[in-house]
């Protein structure tokens, strides 16, 4: 399948809020202000999905209700890109749901982590758009310490240049959306090598035990010439990590 490649995002653009897994109601007003002002000195205009707020006993909402926001929201031509709310447990409800001409014909950034890994996966596989692994419009309500997050997502949605990914100086591990001040940031001491060398490829993959989800089914893509990378859960550990893989 040909590899569709969405438009950059340029200044003024409106950027599309979706929740295909838990809802934006979970986070909190405060919260909201503060991504919101992250993204207005991106230049970028947000708007929110008509179901976003909705939430049920699993944090989530109906399928139809997911499945209208994001069909309109790549059938809409004011939208220039998508981000997803937050992760979650239940996006690959959707899968057998959505109507992949529509996306096809509709090609645009799309931009979320974790339980979006089904919909990055997916999409690619059914319709060849490129998707981005990255933060989520919950990850921008981070009000100290986004710089290296702003960066990269400048690098990669906002120009077509090649760039470096070079590993950030500090990490957290922390609640940071419980305590906005108090942050305990570890220092990085870079890349731990296994096995050096160089390789090239089409970059798959994203949350683990979310991709095992698309193994055996329509959804899975081609992992021919390909570079797998991979993250996890707080709760699991080397033998878990082991087994999935």
């Amino acid at each position: 399948m040909e590899r569709i490649h969405p438009e950059s995002l340029v200044f003024g653009d409106e950027v599309r809020v979706i929740a295909p897994s838990r809802s934006l109601a979970i986070i909190s007003r405060e919260n909201r202000f503060i991504a919101n002002d992250h993204f207005r000195e991106l230049g970028i205009q947000i708007s929110y999905s008509k179901n976003a707020e909705e939430i049920d006993d699993f944090t989530s909402s109906s399928i139809d209700s997911r499945i209208e926001d994001m069909h309109e929201a790549f059938s809409n031509k004011n939208v220039k890109g998508i981000l997803t709310v937050i992760g979650g447990f239940n996006s690959n409800q959707l899968l057998r749901y959505i109507d992949w001409k529509i996306i096809g014909k509709n090609p645009k950034v799309l931009c979320g982590f974790s339980d979006v890994t089904t919909l990055n996966n997916s999409i690619f596989t059914k319709t060849g758009l490129v998707t981005y692994s990255g933060p989520h419009y919950s990850t921008f309500s981070q009000k100290l310490y986004l710089d290296y997050t702003l960066d990269y997502f400048k690098k990669c949605l906002f120009s077509k240049d090649s760039f470096k990914v070079e590993p950030s100086k500090t990490w957290s591990d922390d609640d940071w959306y419980k305590n906005q001040e108090e942050r305990n940031l570890i220092g990085n001491r870079g890349w731990f090598v296994i096995n050096s060398g160089i390789a090239e490829g089409t970059i798959l993959g994203g949350n683990l035990s979310t991709f095992n989800l698309l193994q055996g089914t329509e959804y899975f893509p081609d992992m021919d010439n390909s570079i797998l990378f991979l993250e996890d859960y707080e709760g699991t550990n080397p033998e878990i990590f082991d087994r999935d893989l």
